[in-house]
């Protein structure tokens, strides 16, 4: 029980670091560039990130696991081992769908243009 809540602060408290680390290292980065002169539009000039697209980047990441645990199924039927099998087509199916909607969000950027 208590390396199970040990585990679990250990975890959350590294999430926490980084994003503490990112967001007071970009605090300063910004403050210092605003002290050498550097205008504010230079902060706002990447691309914003739409729910959209990130609500694709989902539903495809979400279609490509349920593919991949059905076809891990399938091999699994076939004589291949529970572990490999699921495994396996979860992270291929996976990263099949993240690369589908990493076109699709690029055609669309296109198109928007």
């Amino acid at each position: 029980m208590a390396e199970t809540i040990l585990v679990v602060l250990i975890i959350f408290s590294s999430i926490f670091g980084v994003i503490f680390t990112f967001l007071t290292t970009r605090n300063k980065e910004r403050l210092a560039l605003i002290e050498n002169g550097a205008d504010a539009k230079l902060f706002n000039s990447g691309q914003k990130y739409s729910f959209g697209q990130f609500i694709l980047n989902l539903a495809l990441l979400a279609i490509g696991v349920g593919v991949g645990v059905l076809v891990g199924a399938l091999f699994t039927h076939g004589g291949l081992e529970d572990g490999v099998a699921y495994t396996s087509c979860i992270f291929i199916f996976g990263g099949i769908g993240l690369l589908a909607s990493f076109f699709l969000n690029r055609k669309l950027a296109v198109k928007e243009l």
